[in-house]
């Protein structure tokens, strides 16, 4: 919906996508600094669920290996950087950055015919920032040397605001209408028989709708039903009203 609003008065855009990777802005980063068990403490820190909640949410024949933590592994073993938070830059540009934020950005401004620069992730501009030590980019809640190099240029009260997100309150909050909607999403036959979730699960979230969340504080019974919606949609299945 940006997109398409802002589509109607320019055609170019710049936006700042992979500041928060490249000049150390997220919240799990100050963690990874006195890490002496870098796995472990990035899967503590970053990821959402768990596997012994996956193999709880999941029918046993989906829950599978540990492949996040496989995944996180494998790279942590060859990447560049010697300590935690260097592996877990490394990471978070190398692999969370291209496939979740660049690619989303390029594709809903594409979708109406604008084009987003993204100026922060110059190559030049990164290989400078990979040169700069981890605790000047961490410090002061993040992104210290950006934030420092920008003063006298950007005024102090943009610098030094809230991180703002683009939140979407049902993620957290599910009431009335769009409770209503999760409700007839997953009771639908199909979600009840496509054998992906264990029933008692999604009995149990849609029981206490607000009190089952993440480790990032975001609504387990929204992504279930998320994932079912978007079967129902694209396999031809019925899908709630």
């Amino acid at each position: 919906m940006l997109s398409e609003e802002v589509s109607q008065h320019v055609k170019v855009v710049q936006c700042g996508q992979g500041a928060d990777e490249v000049f150390g802005g997220y919240h799990w980063y100050p963690h990874m600094l006195r890490s002496n068990d870098p796995v472990s403490d990035y899967m503590r820190v970053y990821c959402e669920h768990n596997h012994n909640e996956i193999s709880d949410a999941l029918d046993p024949s989906l829950a599978g290996g540990d492949y996040s933590r496989d995944l996180v592994e494998n790279y942590f073993e060859t990447a560049q950087g010697e300590r935690a938070i260097d592996k877990t830059l490394e990471l978070d540009q190398q692999i969370m950055m291209i496939d979740d934020p660049v690619k989303r950005v390029d594709n809903m401004t594409m979708a109406f015919g604008l084009e987003a620069r993204t100026p922060l992730l110059d190559h030049e501009l990164v290989e400078l920032a990979a040169q700069i030590p981890a605790e000047m980019k961490i410090k002061n809640g993040g992104k210290h040397i950006l934030k420092e190099a920008s003063r006298g240029l950007v005024p102090d009260e943009i610098i030094d605001r809230k991180k703002g997100y683009f939140p979407v309150p049902a993620l957290k909050f599910l009431r009335g209408p769009m409770l209503d909607f999760v409700h007839g999403v997953l009771n639908e036959p199909a979600a009840k028989t496509r054998d992906i979730f264990q029933r008692e699960y999604i009995d149990r979230l849609l029981k206490n709708p607000e009190r089952e969340l993440t480790a990032k504080g975001n609504s387990k019974l929204w992504q279930a039903a998320l994932l079912e919606y978007w079967l129902q949609i694209h396999t031809g299945q019925p899908k709630a009203a």
